[in-house]
């Protein structure tokens, strides 16, 4: 069975580590479905957040073979019950004069933000997990989306756990 597992890969901030380590995937015939990375609170070390497709064997041997990486130092799986995970969303959308407060109004049901308000167009900014983006991208497509960027998943575990004290395997 092919579920969608969350990877927090802590790694060393130096340049070519996000190359090697989505090079690996590739390597191994794994698309990954979402990338994210940024530093984190220490700008010695970064986190990428990585979606993958796969059953627990194939995990297994990606997990295994991050940890394998010189500059990996952590490799996480997070349990969707037990880590909050979030995407962001910007998205350009036609807004003629008649559709215009359709839209905002839609766009604050979803609590998402107004950013940017033009003679025709309107762009608006959402975060939430995976399925409500994906809910207010269905709502809009009537109205015509122009353009759309989506940040991929960025994820953190619930409670006080940090994943600078996790084992390898998570």
């Amino acid at each position: 069975m092919q579920d969608k597992h969350v990877l927090s890969v802590f790694v060393v901030n130096h340049p070519g580590v996000l190359s090697r380590v989505s090079g690996l995937f590739s390597r191994r015939g794994f698309n990954i479905n979402s990338l994210s990375v940024g530093e984190t609170e220490d700008p010695e070390f970064s986190r990428i957040t990585i979606v993958v497709e796969g059953d627990n064997y194939a995990l297994e041997q990606i997990t295994r073979q991050l940890a394998k990486l010189f500059d990996v130092k952590r490799v996480t799986q997070f349990k969707p019950d037990a880590s909050v995970c979030r995407e962001l969303l910007l998205i350009k959308v036609k807004s003629a004069p008649e559709h215009r407060s359709l839209i905002i109004e839609a766009a604050n049901i979803f609590r998402a933000k107004t950013v940017d308000l033009g003679a025709d167009s309107i762009i608006i900014e959402l975060t939430g997990e995976s399925s409500k983006i994906d809910a207010f991208i269905d709502l809009m497509r009537p109205y015509g989306i122009l353009e759309i960027a989506r940040t991929g998943l960025t994820a953190l575990e619930r409670g006080s756990k940090s994943i600078k004290n996790h084992n390898i395997d998570g």
